[in-house]
């Protein structure tokens, strides 16, 4: 245990029993127990193996490798199309965490194994993300705010494109494109 996460499981709210559960199986292994984005993360030698978070539909453990495990069971779910390396197990109640508990500690213990064999989840590309039109046409029109973009790193790339391309309609696209075309040019990322 680490006192440092305790706030985490002793705050009062939404889903403080599973919280405490969850706690309970991960501190089974010989992971580390620390405290990542205001989230109890456990670690093996260093490496983030899963998170336990919560949100207001459902607690989750959060695998940060899921992509590379089995899945037998079916339970480990994508977020969204966007993510590409974690997943999660979804819980709505306490039952359903104390019916899976053997299952759960085999999911950690694969994720463990994935992390010893040095395995890594094969990243999209930036150039194969979608590069909203309006978009486009911003960079075609102006060489200076093209090159700016290529300079940025390819994590805050992507950012920016998920963000542009989020919106349903082409005004708020460009909306937000205009609104961060100075940040672009000054090598900052979307949340910099």
């Amino acid at each position: 245990m680490n006192p440092k996460v305790d706030f985490f499981f002793n705050k009062t709210g939404q889903w403080q029993t599973e919280f405490e559960k969850l706690r309970t199986i991960a501190l089974k292994t010989e992971l580390t127990e620390d405290l990542k984005w205001g989230c109890p993360c456990y670690t093996y030698e260093g490496k983030n193996i899963f998170l336990i978070h919560g949100f207001k539909e459902y607690c989750a453990l959060l695998f940060f490798k899921g992509a590379l495990m089995k899945d037998p069971e079916n339970i480990l779910i994508r977020q969204t199309e966007n993510i590409q390396a974690t997943r999660q197990i979804r819980f709505t109640s306490l039952q359903q965490i104390i019916d899976l508990e053997n299952v759960l500690s085999d999911y950690i213990f694969e994720a463990v194994e994935i992390e010893e064999s040095g395995a890594k989840v094969e990243m999209k590309k930036t150039h194969e993300f979608n590069i909203p039109e309006e978009f486009a046409q911003k960079l075609s029109e102006n060489p200076e705010l093209q090159k700016a973009f290529e300079a940025l790193t390819p994590g805050r790339q992507r950012a920016y494109l998920l963000y542009f391309s989020s919106a349903k309609q082409s005004k708020t696209r460009i909306s937000r494109i205009e609104k961060y075309i100075p940040e672009i040019l000054n090598g900052k990322g979307l949340n910099d």
